[in-house]
């Protein structure tokens, strides 16, 4: 696979204004039988942690499996991409115990409120059997901002 040019990594402060900003992200995870499931999903960001609150097959793959890629990225257009992909495990909060636990949860809370006007901290807890927070911890971070391939270029 080709590697990306360091040179046109995100800083560490780009990277959190990038995740801290971005409202969306894509989380991809293994299915049954190895298939992989990516899916669009807002989140929230604390302590180099992604928060997601989700449900459904998402949930179901990672108990199963706890390894996970997400992908970050914004612009239109080639010169303008920025990004970031994970790669690395996520766990499931099971219940109301355990979200307790998580010390940065509240700060994801209130990141993911931000993100969406929300003027004051999302709130959702854990729900029936698949109703969870995922707690996404990166192991592998490749980021890139295209814009600066220009200065390369010179």
């Amino acid at each position: 696979m080709a590697r990306i040019d360091r040179k046109i990594y995100l800083t560490d402060e780009e990277l959190n204004e990038l995740m801290g900003s971005c409202p969306h992200c894509r989380i991809a995870t293994i299915g049954p039988g190895s298939e992989i499931n990516l899916t669009p999903m807002t989140f929230g960001w604390a302590n180099g942690r992604v928060y997601i609150f989700g449900r459904g097959q998402k949930i179901a793959n990672l108990r199963r499996n706890p390894t996970a890629t997400v992908l970050v990225d914004v612009g239109d257009a080639w010169p303008t991409l920025q990004g970031v992909m994970m790669r690395g495990t996520a766990r499931v909060l099971e219940d109301q115990a355990a979200e307790a636990q998580e010390r940065h949860l509240e700060t994801a809370q209130v990141n993911l409120g931000d993100k969406h006007a929300l003027g004051k901290p999302y709130q959702a807890t854990a729900s029936g059997r698949s109703r969870r927070w995922i707690v996404f911890e990166p192991g592998n971070v490749v980021s890139w901002d295209n814009s600066k391939l220009e200065r390369l270029d010179r």
